[in-house]
């Protein structure tokens, strides 16, 4: 006990200090106010069915002459990038310069199940590029994507690489089958083809318990344990029930897409060893021959650094470019770092290559 400094005196204190702050905690969620998300006026530009793609609107008109695209991943809402004013990704590209919308994949219901990734990646967000290249008479624009949406990205790059004039990748698995990839592991024996049939779309309550059981004692007990520590303080709780709404907002994921994207990535690693078909054209990595900036965070969990650096080996460019980030999978679009260092890198990196 000695050796750990647990003395009487010690645990009184602590005790008086947790009653002090369940104390405060009364009138701290009292004060606390809307923590809705979104720090940026948008407006929808195009739709697709319940896809819908938004301009960000700045507080100065954008000085690039090419549109920025943001392809968010499936499984969560894309508004991650924007959580907050002083938390946002898109906030930072607008102040300086650059033109940014994001496409919002909806809420699926049970007539989107039979979706197919030719859907989401040739219809959806196809659909956004062409539409982007028709308002800025552009033959190509600039296209992010991020974690899952990153290999959607990659895919259409490979598909229509006439059409993407610079690539930038964030968290993004390339390499589905390294050693340190949990989600991998776990889903690499999965009968996919019996779950999808047995209930149609994925639930969102189902996807979410399966990762937050990556990290069980962080995401279960000790995050909510230190919640404690931030009861009399009403702008941190705000921001700690604004990332738990934003984690626990999840679609649902459309069934097929769902079986082909298990098969195709997770399970046949097709970007490593070819298997990617979308639709009935085949994806090649070695198509990609635009500039690419492969942005990915070193304690990520979800996507381990070596499952997005396997990229470089990829590609066809020999504009290729890494920015290792210092952080985790949310740090790198949430943390004080990652708003200096982000939208930094990306613009400064275009603006090499306008």
């Amino acid at each position: 006990m000695s050796a750990l400094q647990i003395t009487p005196q010690r645990i009184a204190e602590d005790a008086l200090r947790m009653q002090q702050k369940l104390g405060a905690a009364l009138q701290t969620m009292r004060d606390v106010g809307d923590f809705d998300y979104g720090a940026t006026t948008k407006q929808e530009v195009w739709r697709d069915g319940k896809v819908v793609l938004y301009r960000f609107i700045g507080e100065k008109a954008p000085t690039a002459t090419v549109p920025l695209l943001i392809a968010y991943a499936l499984v969560n809402r894309p508004y991650m990038v924007d959580l907050q004013a002083n938390r946002s990704i898109v906030k930072g590209l607008l102040e300086r310069g650059e033109d940014v919308y994001i496409l919002d994949w909806g809420y699926p219901d049970r007539s989107d199940r039979f979706l197919t990734l030719e859907d989401y990646i040739e219809r959806f967000l196809g659909g956004a590029v062409d539409h982007l290249r028709r308002s800025s008479g552009l033959d190509a624009i600039n296209l992010l994507g991020i974690c899952q949406g990153g290999t959607f990205a990659l895919s259409y790059a490979a598909l229509h690489p006439e059409r993407v004039r610079n690539l930038i990748t964030m968290v993004t698995p390339v390499d589905f089958h390294t050693g340190d990839n949990m989600l991998a592991h776990w889903t690499r024996d999965l009968d996919v083809d019996l779950f999808v049939d047995t209930l149609g779309n994925v639930p969102a309550d189902m996807m979410n318990a399966c990762y937050l059981t990556l990290k069980p004692w962080r995401l279960l007990v000790q995050k909510y344990v230190g919640v404690v520590d931030i009861l009399d303080d009403a702008a941190a709780l705000e921001d700690f029930l604004r990332m738990e709404k934003w984690i626990f907002d999840s679609p649902d994921q459309a069934g097929e897409a769902f079986r082909q994207y298990i098969k195709q990535f997770y399970q046949g690693n097709g970007f490593v060893k070819g298997g990617i078909v979308i639709g009935e054209r085949d994806v090649h990595l070695g198509l990609v021959e635009m500039p690419v900036l492969n942005i990915f965070a070193e304690q990520d969990h979800l996507v381990p650094p070596d499952a997005s650096r396997a990229l470089r080996g990829l590609v066809g460019t020999q504009d290729y470019s890494e920015l290792s980030f210092r952080g985790g999978h949310i740090g790198i679009y949430v943390s004080g770092r990652a708003q200096t260092q982000v939208p930094s890198a990306i613009h400064d990196w275009l603006a090499q290559r306008a």
